[in-house]
């Protein structure tokens, strides 16, 4: 087992990083040979996503009245997904995607297979287990959203403004991984952190990450 919080963050992502070959609608991104439809449903999916999300780490906030490192760790993801939401508006623009269609958009099951798991995290997970959850699962987000802005650059012409959520995600974030590093220490000390629970969490997560591709792929 990891002495370090450092050392369990690092373990784990890389026990749960997904297989290279298991994303494969983010390398069609990156050759520009996924169509317009693709990007729009993907800009109307994270519609939902970012929203819920953000009540759900709010929440996740509210639970750790006693782990306050992981109070700290939700509040700057709260604050994320609140910035995140304006920059996915540019984008949705730059896809042709208005608010009307935005409204009348009915979400897939697959999609949101991960924001509803998040907040079955946020109702019955140990704030300190949802830590170490889902901060694994942001390291293979990013890099999607790293490939994803430099491919709307290069292949679909988009700017700076309407590839600014990926650029968000992609870019590092020391911030909020000194808080991780935080919450997850604090809780080896105390002894409210369940590993063997986290990393299931993370796993069920890495899935859900993966359905959320395979599902906006059937649209290419």
């Amino acid at each position: 087992m990891a002495h370090t919080a450092a050392e369990l963050l690092d373990t784990t992502v890389a026990e749960l990083a997904p297989d290279p070959g298991a994303n494969r609608l983010v390398p069609l991104i990156a050759r520009g040979a996924a169509g317009p439809a693709v990007l729009q449903a993907l800009a109307l999916e994270q519609r939902w996503v970012i929203d819920a999300d953000r009540r759900a780490f709010l929440h996740l906030e509210q639970r750790a009245a006693e782990e306050p490192e992981a109070a700290a760790y939700f509040r700057l993801l709260a604050g994320g997904e609140e910035l995140a939401r304006g920059h996915l508006a540019a984008f949705a623009a730059a896809c042709g995607v208005d608010e009307a269609r935005s409204r009348a958009h009915r979400p897939r099951p697959g999609c949101q297979a991960y924001p509803a798991y998040v907040s079955w995290l946020a109702l019955n997970a140990s704030p300190t287990d949802a830590v170490l959850a889902i901060t694994v699962n942001f390291s293979a987000w990013g890099g999607y959203c790293a490939t994803i802005g430099a491919a709307l650059r290069t292949h679909y012409g988009f700017t700076a403004e309407a590839c600014a959520f990926f650029d968000f995600f992609a870019r590092p974030a020391p911030d909020l991984d000194e808080s991780a590093k935080a919450a997850v220490g604090a809780g080896l000390a105390t002894g409210r952190l369940d590993t063997h629970l986290a990393h299931t969490y993370g796993g069920l997560l890495q899935s859900y990450e993966a359905l959320f591709w395979d599902t906006l792929l059937q649209t290419a």
